[in-house]
């Protein structure tokens, strides 16, 4: 789309009327879109009716959804024609995922389909095959999915079209994004916060959003919210968001033709004249952008009564309006006379070719919807250019000697990578206002955060063009990067652990598209959606209960292992380790769990690189093995605190049990202790044995739930001799020592664990436990009256061990 549209001979709203013959052709274009649609859902074979219909031409089982497709098809054909009309970069995002058939049917119409999948030809056989197909064994989805040409949004669960559309839109400055929203999903959370997205939008720098608002009525059972208010509400409504509203309505194909036409262009010049005044005349001002709002009937066109009730224009039309056209001989003459209604021998010749007035709008090449290349992103992607690490990395020559905020680390590296990719404007952090909070705060220095609105002189870091998204909707941010990621960017989304469940649903759809993704030739790979959970379980110094939930890593390590992967680095240089192959990695959901607090510097950069490849590994310089002896007893640890908990557990036990053959495992990448066979990552049995031994008991301290590390191993030869500790539902606001003593996981509960567990330990190191117990004891009676820790726990370190 050229930067402003060159429409402003449109400006005026009632300029612009569909001719005749332009109706006619825009009509044979949604009458055949309507009847491939409606084939796919009913038809296994006589594809064009060149014979009377029977039942054995109807598909036994019918599936899909029939309500929505009617308008769906009368937006595309509306989108083909202005696409083609100003030659513009544009794409869609269909929010009602249950009209599938619509868009494939235009994908087919426009050709796009048969380039994607050249065996569905555009032609009767074509036609036949891609009947066939739609719910069908071996077939393709009853959604808009990964399968479908065009598309970046599977529109199963509602609610996110919006969020999706305008991620796409970021950075996109010549795109044009349409996006269909369904009324249902228009009474979604998610949807409606969706609305305030355009005070991020920044008309210089990025493309425009045109929201359709299709309000046919109904949802699968009931009248929708939005659909029954009064028109003035509703555009009081609209205008309360930002958004000039554009309204179309009707029954009688004609007129509404005209009608959406006229709606489209005047948006279209809006768009342009908004882009106008910011691109070249430096306007600053937040515009009013355009919405339309199209009222049509449910199921439009398609049966009027069935079985003495009311069908179009009502919640029937929903999903099959027709149900037992296989079996009953009057719905299969109604459906027979439904799709001759459409007048078939019109719109496709003998070959069941589409005709050249099915075509006449019809754009061409990539600017098709089903062939925009923004719609497959990994054709745009390019390399991020991840600075060095070495330019970012903490000196440390001596583990525990130092100190540092690892999420603070990662900022300087996240800043040099803005300013990196500020001409190329292909890189975008977003969360829900916590990037300062989370310590990531030097980004600052490179980009601001993106803001449209009023602005006071007390804020900071505002501005048009900014590339920090924040937003307290966690699921805003995750479609707005999901919409940027898959139009072929880059990103990385932050959020406090405990809040980033809100977008579990969200989290669920990404990583089914990816999987279906990466099984698709045709769809190049995208950068990976990456999370950075931090402000974790076990420091909420400010907030107690309400913010621990280390459970975001269960949810993610039940979904496609050949897509998720989680990472719990334990200090600054494992987290920039991780952060950097994470950012370069593809067609994968990576979860890294990293705190915000000092913490003590392990590994220097090249063995914290080392490491993080390995996935886990011994760390001989904490342990006590001695040379060609096995381990008398294995601590493990995965994440921050744990591995502090286990180094100060290892160092009692050097001065206490100086005897003990102690061995030392941190786990980086979590997954590693899955069977190769389960995850890709996953270690064979003989290297999981050589680590973990097959007979000797493990002490894991764990960050999240101890029951995953168990689900995880249970399979394992030495399960049995397997002890977790982790987080088990006791927080409140205390000292951050007493949060790891209420779920025990604190170092003096680990050494207990290794005299209960060490065959021999537990009547030789008696006085020992006994010593462990009672500074435990102690440690209570302390922060009730200090309101501090103890100090041999304040001021422990690893390097200032005796």
């Amino acid at each position: 789309m050229s930067r402003d549209h060159n429409h402003q001979h449109h400006q005026h709203d009632r300029s612009f009327s569909l001719g005749d013959q332009e109706t006619a052709a825009l009509d044979a274009q949604w009458r055949a879109a309507n009847y491939l649609s409606a084939g796919q859902i009913y038809l296994l074979d006589n594809p064009l009716l060149t014979e009377p219909l029977r039942p054995q031409h109807v598909k036994p089982r019918l599936l899909g959804h029939w309500g929505t497709s009617p308008g769906l098809n009368l937006v595309h054909a509306h989108l083909n024609r202005l696409i083609a009309a100003h030659d513009l970069d544009a794409m869609c995002v269909w929010g009602p995922g249950h009209g599938g058939p619509a868009v494939v049917a235009n994908s087919w119409l426009d050709g796009s389909y048969t380039d994607t999948y050249p065996d569905v030809t555009r032609d009767a056989a074509g036609m036949a095959r891609l009947f066939r197909q739609f719910s069908f064994p071996g077939g393709i989805p009853s959604h808009v999915a990964p399968e479908t040409p065009g598309s970046i949004h599977e529109g199963g669960e509602l609610g996110y079209s919006l969020a999706h559309a305008y991620g796409a839109a970021f950075d996109n400055p010549d795109l044009l994004v349409a996006c269909v929203i369904g009324d249902g999903e228009a009474e979604t959370g998610p949807l409606a916060g969706s609305w305030h997205a355009n005070k991020f939008a920044d008309p210089v720098h990025d493309g425009a959003v045109l929201p359709i608002l299709h309000l046919n009525g109904y949802k699968i059972a009931n009248p929708a919210v939005l659909a029954r208010l009064p028109e003035s509400e509703l555009d009081d409504l609209l205008r309360g968001y930002g958004h000039h509203p554009l309204h179309v309505s009707g029954e009688k194909p004609a007129e509404v033709h005209r009608e959406l036409a006229w709606a489209m262009e005047t948006a279209l010049a809006r768009i342009g004249a908004i882009q106008q005044a910011a691109r070249r005349e430096g306007a600053t001002h937040r515009p009013r952008w355009p919405v339309i709002v199209l009222r049509t009937p449910k199921g439009w066109t398609g049966p009027a009564e069935v079985d003495g009730l009311p069908v179009a224009g009502t919640w029937r039309s929903h999903q099959i309006p027709l149900s037992a056209a296989r079996t009953n001989p009057d719905h299969l003459h109604q459906l027979e006379r439904w799709l001759r209604s459409y007048r078939p021998e019109e719109l496709f010749d003998a070959g069941g070719r589409p005709t050249a007035r099915v075509l006449a709008h019809m754009p061409s090449g990539p600017r098709r919807l089903g062939a925009n290349p923004h719609a497959n992103g990994g054709l745009l992607l390019r390399e991020l250019p991840v600075p060095p690490l070495a330019d970012s990395a903490v000196q440390v020559d001596a583990p525990g000697a130092t100190q540092h905020e690892p999420t603070q680390v990662l900022g300087e590296l996240l800043r040099k990578l803005m300013a990196a990719t500020a001409d190329r404007r292909d890189f975008r952090l977003v969360g829900p206002d916590e990037t300062a909070s989370n310590r990531l705060q030097a980004v600052y220095e490179a980009t601001d955060k993106a803001w449209d609105a009023e602005t006071l002189p007390v804020d900071e870091h505002l501005g048009r063009g900014g590339r920090v998204m924040e937003v307290l909707s966690e699921h805003l941010c995750q479609g707005w990067l999901e919409g940027y990621l898959l139009t072929g960017r880059h990103g990385l989304f932050s959020s406090y652990e405990a809040f980033v469940h809100i977008v579990d649903s969200m989290a669920n759809q990404h990583i089914k598209w990816l999987r279906t993704s990466r099984r698709l030739p045709w769809r190049r790979p995208v950068a990976s959606l990456t999370y950075l959970l931090t402000s974790h379980v076990w420091r909420q110094d400010h907030n107690g209960f309400s913010h621990q939930d280390p459970g975001f890593v269960d949810h993610v390590l039940n979904k496609s292992p050949e897509v998720v992967r989680v990472y719990l680095p334990p200090d600054a240089n494992t987290l920039l380790a991780v952060a950097d192959h994470t950012l370069r990695s593809r067609d994968y959901v990576n979860v890294i769990v990293a705190g915000k607090q000092p913490c003590f510097d392990w590994l220097g950069l090249a063995d914290a690189q080392a490491h993080c490849a390995r996935g886990a590994g011994i760390w001989e310089w904490a342990g006590t093995e001695a040379d060609n002896r096995e381990p008398d007893v294995v601590l493990a640890c995965a994440g921050d605190v744990p591995t502090q908990e286990v180094l100060a557990a290892a160092d009692l036990m050097r001065r206490h049990l100086p005897e003990l053959a102690v061995r030392i495992v941190n786990v980086v990448d979590i997954a590693r202790l899955m069977p190769t066979e389960e995850h890709p990552h996953g270690l064979s049995d003989r290297d999981y044995d050589a680590l973990f031994t097959r007979d000797r008991p493990v002490i894991f301290a764990y960050h999240g739930y101890p029951w995953l590390i168990h689900r995880l191993t249970y399979r394992r030869a030495n399960h049995a001799d397997l002890h977790v500790r982790g987080y088990v539902e006791e927080g409140t606001t205390t000292t951050p020592f007493d949060m790891v003593v209420r779920n025990n996981l604190d170092r003096y509960r680990l050494v207990m664990d290794v005299i209960d567990r060490v065959p021999g330990l537990a009547v030789r190191a008696a006085h020992v436990r006994q010593h462990m117990s009672d500074t435990r004891y102690r440690h209570d009676g302390w922060i009730r009256e200090h309101g501090t820790d103890l100090p041999e726990v304040a001021d422990w370190s690893w390097g200032a061990r005796n």
